[in-house]
């Protein structure tokens, strides 16, 4: 990593950020909730997370940014007024003092242990929209949030490996380490990420040092599913595996 660019990346603002939305996530949860668990549809998870961090852990923590929930933005053409393309990020926690702005966006997914899950978090739905998408436009660092639906050490180890696929890294425009890995672990960004990408991005997405980097976060539920859904859960990876 250039330590020209992250010298005037303002990490303890982002690291801040990171720790409130980590702790809100732990808090809500440690335990069943009726309106977050598992079984809950990502958009209801993201925007309950929102709300709690915004008003629990991040008041707590003294943070003066800005979150938000389902941010829409875009781009326009200015001759037409045409919206040439629309998206709604997750999570964004917004920063700026007089010489700095941070727009630090999350990018939830929930995902099992199967190949299909694996795929959309790395695709272009997923991890793609920092890359090749409008996500996190002119920005030098994202963030990626896997909710977890199996056990982490089957989940993460497939992510990491297929990392390591040509065709993947070349249409993420994977940046290799310099020990030639497609990601480094552990994050040198924040603690509680996983690992990190470092993307290539087209001049007009790109911050001025031309590349992004997107740390890798994987939350879990507190409590283990009843046997009877781990059983269910079981049966359906083993056919969509």
């Amino acid at each position: 990593m250039s330590s020209a660019w992250l010298s005037a990346f303002p990490i303890q603002p982002a690291t801040e950020a990171v720790e409130a939305l980590c702790d809100a996530w732990r808090d809500l949860a440690q335990q069943p909730r009726k309106e977050f668990h598992p079984k809950s549809k990502e958009p209801a998870l993201t925007k309950r997370l929102r709300m709690y961090v915004e008003t629990h852990t991040a008041r707590k923590r003294g943070l003066l940014g800005m979150w938000a929930a389902e941010d829409n933005f875009g781009v326009i053409d200015p001759d037409t007024a045409e919206i040439i393309e629309e998206r709604r990020t997750d999570i964004v926690y917004g920063w700026n003092d007089s010489s700095r702005e941070l727009k630090l966006v999350f990018e939830f997914k929930r995902i099992g242990r199967q190949k299909s899950h694996r795929d959309h978090y790395l695709g272009q739905s997923g991890l793609g929209r920092f890359v090749t998408g409008i996500y996190s436009r002119h920005q030098a660092v994202a963030a990626m949030v896997g909710i977890l639906l199996d056990p982490k050490p089957d989940v993460v180890p497939p992510i990491r490996k297929a990392l390591g696929n040509s065709v993947l890294a070349t249409s993420l425009k994977l940046r290799p380490t310099t020990a030639g890995s497609p990601f480094e672990e552990p994050s040198v960004l924040f603690a509680a990420a996983d690992f990190d990408t470092e993307h290539d991005r087209d001049p007009s997405l790109a911050p001025t040092h031309g590349h992004i980097r997107v740390a890798h976060f994987f939350f879990e539920f507190g409590y283990e599913l009843p046997k009877k859904e781990k059983a269910k859960k079981a049966l359906q990876s083993k056919s969509g595996a």
